[in-house]
C-alpha cells in the first residue's frame, strides 16, 4: 500500500492540473463568447473547443515547467544564471506550444499553414511567455510551502525533544538514589549546621523550579544556562564535598550568546556520574566557553578514566543532546566526545554564535 502512494499522489496532481486548465478553458471561452456576442453571432462550442485545445497543450507542458521551476529555483545566490535560463525556457516553450497547438487545430476543423503558425507565435508570444512565468511562480510557491511545512515539522519535533529533555532532567533529579543522597546530606547537616541544611533544601527547590519554569523555551543565554548549572553543581557539591572540584573559563563575550535550553546539565551530570562518583579521590570538572569565528565552542572536561569498552558514555542523555543539536542547527553542528591521550574525557559543543 505504501509503495503505491507516490504513484497515486502523482496521478492526483496530474488530475488537478487538467481540472485547472479545463476550468481556464471554460472561463476563456465564455469571456470570448460574451465579448463578441453583441456584435456578431458566435457559437459557444467552437470557442470552447479552441480554448480547450490551447489549455490541453499547456496541461501537457505544465508538469515539465513545474519541474524546471523547482529544479532551477531563483534564489539570491543563483539568480545570475537561473533568471536567464528561465527566460530562455519561457521563449522555447512559447514556440513549442504554438507549433503543437497549430498542428492540433485540424482536429477541431481549422485549416493551418506555416504563415498561420508564425502569425500565432508573434501574436501569442507575450501571453505564452507570461503563462510560463506564472507556472514557474506556482512552482516556487509550492516549494516554499513545502519548506514551510518541513520547518513546522522540525519545530514540532524540536518541541517534543525539548519536553523530553526537560522530563529527563526532572526524572534524573527525582530518581530514588539522587533524592536519597540529597536528603541524606540534608539530614546530616541538620544536626551539624541548620543554616547549611536550609540552604541545601533551598537549592534543590530552586533547581526544580527553574527546570519547570523553562518549559517551552528552546534557547536561552549562556549565562542563564550556567546559572541553572550552578544550582545543580551546588547540590552535587554538598554530596561530594572536596571530592568535586569545578573550574570554569568562560569568555565574557559568550555570556549573551544563545544555547539550547538544558543542554549543559546532562553533560556535566555525565561527567559527575562517570568521573567523580566512582573514585574515592573524586576528580575535577572543567567548563570552558569561547568564540571561534562564527561558532560558540563549549567544552566540558573531566579527569576521569575516559571511555573504555566497559564504560561507554553515550547513553540516553548524550544521544538526546546530539539529536536536539541536529534538530536546532542541522548536521553541520557537532557534539564531539573523546578520551584525552593523557587521561580524562572531553565533550565539545560547536554551536552557531548568535544572540
Amino acid at each position: 500500500m505504501l509503495t503505491r502512494l507516490p504513484h497515486r499522489r502523482w496521478l492526483i496532481q496530474l488530475a488537478w492540473i487538467w481540472i485547472a486548465w479545463t476550468l481556464y478553458a471554460l472561463f476563456s471561452a465564455s469571456q470570448g463568447y460574451l465579448s463578441r456576442a453583441y456584435s456578431q453571432p458566435v457559437q459557444f462550442k467552437p470557442a470552447f473547443l479552441y480554448a480547450l485545445l490551447e489549455s490541453s497543450t499547456w496541461a501537457v507542458f505544465t508538469p515539465f515547467i513545474l519541474w524546471l521551476g523547482a529544479r532551477f529555483l531563483i534564489l539570491k545566490k543563483n539568480y545570475w544564471y537561473t533568471v536567464p535560463l528561465q527566460i530562455a525556457c519561457a521563449i522555447a516553450f512559447a514556440f513549442i506550444h504554438t507549433q503543437v497547438f497549430v498542428r492540433l487545430l485540424p482536429l477541431i476543423g481549422y485549416r493551418t499553414s506555416a504563415e498561420m503558425a508564425a502569425s500565432l507565435f508573434r501574436a501569442r508570444l507575450h501571453s505564452d511567455f507570461l503563462t510560463y512565468w506564472l507556472l514557474v511562480g506556482i512552482s516556487h510557491g509550492l516549494d516554499y510551502y513545502r519548506k514551510f511545512q518541513e520547518r513546522e515539522l522540525r519545530a514540532t519535533q524540536l518541541e517534543a525533544r525539548l519536553v523530553q529533555a526537560q522530563l529527563q532532567a526532572l526524572k534524573m533529579q527525582i530518581q530514588p538514589h539522587f533524592l536519597f543522597n540529597t536528603l541524606h546530606a540534608i539530614s546530616a547537616l541538620v544536626h551539624k549546621d541548620v543554616e547549611a541544611a536550609d540552604q541545601m533544601i533551598t537549592r534543590l527547590a530552586e533547581f526544580l523550579r527553574i527546570t519547570l519554569d523553562s518549559v517551552g523555551i528552546q534557547e536561552v543565554a549562556l549565562k542563564t544556562e550556567l546559572e541553572l548549572l550552578d544550582k545543580y553543581l551546588e547540590i552535587e557539591q554538598v554530596r561530594f564535598g572536596e571530592r568535586l572540584s569545578v573550574e570554569r573559563s568562560v569568555a565574557p563575550d559568550t555570556l549573551d550568546l544563545l544555547v539550547p535550553n538544558l543542554i549543559l546539565q546532562p553533560l556535566v551530570e555525565n561527567a559527575v556520574r562517570h568521573s567523580i562518583a566512582p573514585r574515592a579521590a573524586g576528580g575535577r570538572i572543567e567548563i570552558r566557553a569561547r568564540r571561534e569565528g562564527a561558532s560558540l565552542v563549549i567544552e566540558i572536561f573531566d579527569d576521569g578514566p575516559g571511555v573504555t569498552a566497559v564504560n561507554h558514555r553515550e547513553g540516553v542523555g548524550l544521544s538526546n543532546t546530539r539529536a536536539r543539536l541536529e534538530q536546532l542547527y542541522g548536521n553541520g553542528r557537532a557534539l564531539d566526545l573523546r578520551s584525552e591521550p593523557g587521561g580524562g574525557f572531553r565533550v565539545k559543543l560547536s554551536l552557531p554564535a548568535h544572540s
